[in-house]
């Protein structure tokens, strides 16, 4: 039986374990954090949302984030700080501008395919993560966004994905709870929500109970290409540890850019932040007020999710900012504003904030597959949506390995 580490244990890292485990692999799963989904898998927007597939490779995105550069609460915020990688980066984003069509289209038939998988194994392993199958409405409030929304939606539908536009009163039958001024929306019934959190915690048990061994408190300092596999060094609280694996999945977010120059392969992720945070409703009339479908603010980018009775996840901005993971309370103030401005009645007292940053790469598509080395394989790089795509990249990627391994075992997890 083949051996192969993951490295990394948040969405993409666990659903790539179990998609391992299915084929037969032993698989050992390394993290830098104490639990699986510390780090971006923590606090999301919620959203399972093949709807927000479309990729930001376009020339409004770069003329959104010159005009707000100066705004400190706006939904895309650059540093203007000098940075090589950053301005490099960005240089290969408008490069990408050309594939805005096809990678859309691709991210939406990723993102309909991860569905039935991340559904088939919480249902095959026994867990709850607050799953909430209400749909996703797209809200907006002038002509102009409504009309670019439905020049995407073309896109959407070249994918796969039945979307159809809603009027007002169609909008607040969906979701009474709405206010204010709305021009229109559009509204994915088979789009869902969820706590990632959760979803990755009962994954990795569930990993755990097939045969996966995982180092928590072990960050992963080094990795070297051999003949007959990848040596991988790290370090714990008791000092540095080795071991020799027949391959390596890198599922490691930001940190993947670093640990893929190792192995001679150039991942050029670079870390946007975002923001979130977690309204603890700990009173009837703001359960009662907070709406149960989830809504997607275009103008605002901001995002929405219902866990559950007693939480309400409210998320978006993005932030070319380096590895910083301050939480600004000037990028957290919009978030706390815009609930109060649409839902009056929610208390925002016990508003936890959160950032995290997304791990995206200049084209907007996630490197999924093998690398230069033998036995060194991705997956990462899903930016904005790891929740959304994680289960269709870990069976790729599996698929993968198993090839280049020659595995015939049938799928042990799902036969168990």
């Amino acid at each position: 039986m083949k051996h192969i580490a993951v490295i990394g244990a948040g969405i993409t890292g666990i659903t790539t374990a179990y998609a391992l485990l299915n084929r037969g692999f032993a698989v050992t799963v390394f993290d830098r954090n104490r639990y699986a989904a510390m780090e971006t898998s923590f606090a999301n927007g919620g959203q399972l949302s093949a709807s927000n597939a479309e990729v930001w490779t376009q020339w409004s995105t770069i003329f959104k984030g010159l005009k707000w550069m100066t705004q400190r609460g706006a939904p895309l915020l650059v540093n203007p700080k000098p940075s090589w990688h950053k301005y490099s980066w960005m240089a290969e984003f408008m490069s990408n501008i050309p594939n805005y069509r096809a990678n859309t289209i691709e991210t939406v038939r990723l993102a309909i395919k991860a569905r039935e998988h991340l559904k088939a194994h919480a249902a095959r392993e026994g867990f709850d993560f607050d799953c909430e199958q209400r749909g996703i409405l797209h809200v907006y409030n002038c002509k102009p966004d409504f009309d670019h929304a439905t020049k995407v939606n073309a896109l959407l539908a070249e994918g796969g994905l039945e979307r159809h536009a809603v009027t007002v009163d169609e909008m607040r039958q969906i979701e009474p709870a709405l206010q204010g001024d709305l021009y229109g929306g559009y509204y994915t019934e088979s789009d869902f929500t969820g706590d990632i959190h959760a979803y990755a915690k009962g994954l990795g048990e569930a990993c755990k109970r097939h045969g996966a061994q995982f180092h928590y408190g072990s960050e992963v300092e080094t990795l070297t290409n051999r003949d007959s596999g990848v040596d991988i060094g790290w370090t714990t609280a008791m000092g540095n540890e080795s071991d020799h694996f027949d391959g390596v999945v890198i599922c490691a977010g930001v940190r993947s850019r670093a640990l893929a120059a190792q192995v001679g392969d150039r991942v050029n992720i670079y870390p946007v932040k975002g923001y979130s945070i977690t309204v603890n409703m700990t009173d009837d009339a703001s359960r009662d007020a907070a709406p149960w479908v989830s809504l997607l603010d275009d103008k605002a980018k901001i995002v929405t999710s219902r866990l559950g009775p007693d939480r309400f996840r409210v998320a978006g901005t993005a932030e070319f900012n380096g590895f910083n993971r301050d939480i600004r309370n000037d990028r957290v103030e919009p978030l706390v504003k815009w609930v109060e401005n649409l839902f009056p009645d929610v208390s925002t007292e016990h508003a936890v904030p959160w950032a995290g940053l997304r791990p995206m790469m200049p084209n907007m598509m996630p490197r999924v597959g093998a690398g230069k080395a033998g036995g060194v394989f991705y997956n990462t790089g899903h930016g904005h949506l790891g929740w959304t795509l994680s289960a269709a990249t870990a069976e790729l990627v599996a698929d993968e390995v198993a090839a280049t391994f020659g595995q015939t075992q049938s799928i042990r997890v799902a036969a168990e």
